[in-house]
């Protein structure tokens, strides 16, 4: 016996092929819609990049960063020792927050041990940590030499408060565009990558170098020879001091991330049956 063919069903497969391309057709996802969507992003950053210094400094104005702002400089002034100013979890937040680090707010007892590190200890913490930004920021303070009067003085608070709000400001970039954050970050950092090892032992320059080079994240299990030579072979290190080619590259990241996102959004949905999306489009056929 001879199944029945609905005769929607045929006649939106032979028009679209199938039942992906007519998805496609009917709601805009797919390429077009990535595409799309990789222009928002660039269109995106153009406004974040012309609007920081203001939105910034509105930012720094809202009630809660300032509250946390005004947290952090009492607990910093009233501190006895770098132990005692390390264990206020408002200093943390503020300190790792202008950092760029707050996927690490929740590290608080490996926070401690790396800004306390003995720098010029090749065993010690900061320096045996993948993730450089640890010895970048135990750099800055160096806490195991200098102890608090690395940051408490008036100059240090104040930076640190304007990196506070900066980050804050930025990080909210990402609930409109995904990945902004990640492409004014490295924007602002590019030029200090020297090598490929500071890009890998920075998660945040790594995500936006291996998205922008279409290294899969796979990548992360092979050897770190593998890695270095994945980069290195795609990309000229040198050229990260060049400004507009680094904007290139920021906005080709994100051109590759909102297809990725894209990509990612459709493949948790399941696609509907032909008999169903014909249901949903008989509106097109009337």
């Amino acid at each position: 016996m001879t199944a029945s063919i609905n005769p929607l069903t045929s006649l939106f497969t032979s028009s679209f092929g199938s039942g992906d391309a007519l998805l496609n057709a009917l709601y805009g996802t797919g390429t077009q819609s990535g595409a799309l969507s990789g222009q928002a992003s660039i269109q995106a950053l153009a406004s974040a990049e012309t609007n920081q210094a203001r939105d910034s400094k509105l930012t720094a104005a809202q009630p809660e960063v300032q509250r946390a702002i005004s947290t952090f400089t009492r607990a910093v002034n009233g501190a006895k020792s770098v132990k005692q100013l390390l264990a206020n979890p408002a200093v943390m937040n503020v300190l790792l927050t202008a950092a760029g680090m707050q996927d690490q707010l929740g590290s608080t007892a490996l926070a401690t041990q790396a800004l306390t590190s003995k720098l010029s200890d090749p065993k010690s913490l900061a320096n045996r940590l993948t993730d450089t930004r640890w010895k970048t920021l135990a750099q800055q303070y160096n806490f195991d030499t200098t102890k608090l009067k690395s940051i408490q003085n008036p100059a240090a608070i104040a930076a640190i408060a304007k990196s506070y709000a900066q980050a804050t400001w930025q990080a909210g970039q990402d609930t409109v565009t995904p990945g902004l954050s990640n492409a004014l970050a490295f924007r602002a950092g590019a030029s200090k990558l020297t090598s490929v090892d500071l890009i890998l032992g920075n998660p945040v320059m790594r995500k936006v170098v291996t998205t922008a080079l279409g290294i899969p994240e796979q990548i992360a299990f092979q050897s770190l020879n593998a890695q270095e030579i994945a980069i290195s072979s795609r990309l000229d290190i040198t050229k990260l001091k060049d400004p507009k080619f680094v904007e290139s590259f920021v906005k080709r990241y994100l051109i590759e991330n909102s297809a990725n996102v894209a990509s990612a959004a459709a493949s948790s949905n399941a696609t509907p049956d032909l008999t169903t999306l014909a249901i949903k489009g008989r509106g097109f056929l009337a």
